[in-house]
């Protein structure tokens, strides 16, 4: 069989691996009976109803009816004014406006959250977030604690107002029934309980692992002997390597920006930002599996499936110990992006590390 053939065969069969693994974390719309899991936008749209949302996103947005509960963390989350939900909103997210209705309670913790004039809750609203406006209506208890509160004049309130607030203003048209109380206690016992109701604190570390030993795979199957170089390269020499890592983690942004300075550049600014998130991600992968087969090498054992295991667990194990763990995950992603950027180069250059790939099999 034709070397050359097998390795092309071999790259699709990896870039739909890719696209599989990736899929879950492009856009994707509301179009089942309940919606789950990871996507960049979640869309529920006018005249469509979902049973539920629970799920992570870059943006999630309700023009249409939920039955059930929304729940999750977005950068964004949205209940446009024809949108529905009739059950409870449990979310954290950094911006969170609601201009329909929400049937049960709300419990949130935002960068900013806005209850517009058309909006209505039918429950209660607890609130964490560094700015809380109220300007619509809610059946029962408000608890926001915030930097800044504002009860706008369109607020109508069953219930208790309480707040906790370096600034609050309240409209002399806002209704409350059950009056107004300041409560410097609430800081900290508002808004979402993270880890415990939306998932357990486990799921995150669980899907981590599960993620970075996907992207390892595929990374060993598709450039198996690019692979080897570059945990060489962290093992032979980590101080260049980690040095390397540094200066493309803080001069890469820098030069981005130059770049989108001008209006020309906004487009390759955008493709560059891309290009460095996947960058940093492979980059801490190759670090995992650099200290796997560092590891084993010492034991005199190699075997690069094995090493990305002990790389990624390790790594795992490691990052349940506080400021330890950060300070570990932050070296293992600068030796592993250090050495990539080192392999790349080496590439282009056509130097000693630029082997090819190609037909190449790695028999672990």
């Amino acid at each position: 069989m034709d070397p050359s053939s097998t390795a092309f065969r071999r790259r699709i069969a990896v870039a739909l691996a890719v696209v599989a693994l990736l899929f879950p974390l492009a856009t994707g719309l509301a179009t089942a009976q309940s919606v789950q899991g990871a996507s960049g936008t979640i869309v529920v749209d006018e005249g469509e109803t979902v049973d539920g949302i629970d799920g992570v996103a870059g943006t999630i947005v309700v023009r249409g009816t939920v039955d059930g509960d929304l729940s999750g963390a977005a950068g964004s989350i949205r209940v446009a004014e024809t949108g529905r939900v009739d059950g409870n909103v449990q979310a954290a997210a950094g911006t969170i406006v609601v201009d329909g209705t929400v049937g049960g309670n709300v419990e949130t913790g935002a960068g900013s959250f806005e209850l517009t004039d058309t909006g209505r809750i039918g429950g209660s609203l607890d609130v964490g977030a560094g700015s809380i406006t109220v300007d619509g209506a809610v059946d029962g208890d408000v608890r926001a604690a915030a930097d800044s509160v504002v009860l706008g004049p369109n607020a109508d309130v069953g219930g208790e107002f309480r707040y906790d607030a370096e600034t609050f203003a309240e409209s002399p048209d806002a209704t409350v029934a059950g009056g107004v109380v300041e409560d410097t206690s609430l800081r900290g016992d508002t808004g979402v309980a993270f880890g415990s109701d939306l998932a357990p604190s486990w799921v995150g570390s669980a899907y981590g692992v599960a993620v970075n030993l996907a992207l390892g795979a595929v990374l060993l199957l598709a450039f198996p002997r690019f692979s080897r170089d570059v945990a060489d390269r962290v093992g032979g020499d980590s101080l260049r390597s980690g040095g390397v890592g540094l200066l493309a983690l803080i001069v890469t942004p820098i030069l981005l920006v130059l770049v989108a300075v001008t209006v020309v550049g906004i487009p390759l600014a955008l493709v560059g930002i891309a290009a460095y998130v996947v960058a940093i991600w492979i980059g801490s992968v190759y670090g995992r599996y650099a200290l796997g087969s560092w590891v084993l090498d010492r034991l005199g054992r190699p075997n690069r499936w094995v090493a990305l295991l002990l790389g990624v667990l390790g790594i795992a194990a490691i990052g349940l110990i506080p400021w330890v763990g950060g300070l570990v995950d932050l070296l293992v992603l600068l030796l592993g992006l250090g050495a990539l950027a080192l392999g790349l180069r080496d590439r282009y250059r056509g130097g000693a590390g630029a082997g090819s790939d190609r037909g190449s099999v790695v028999a672990d």
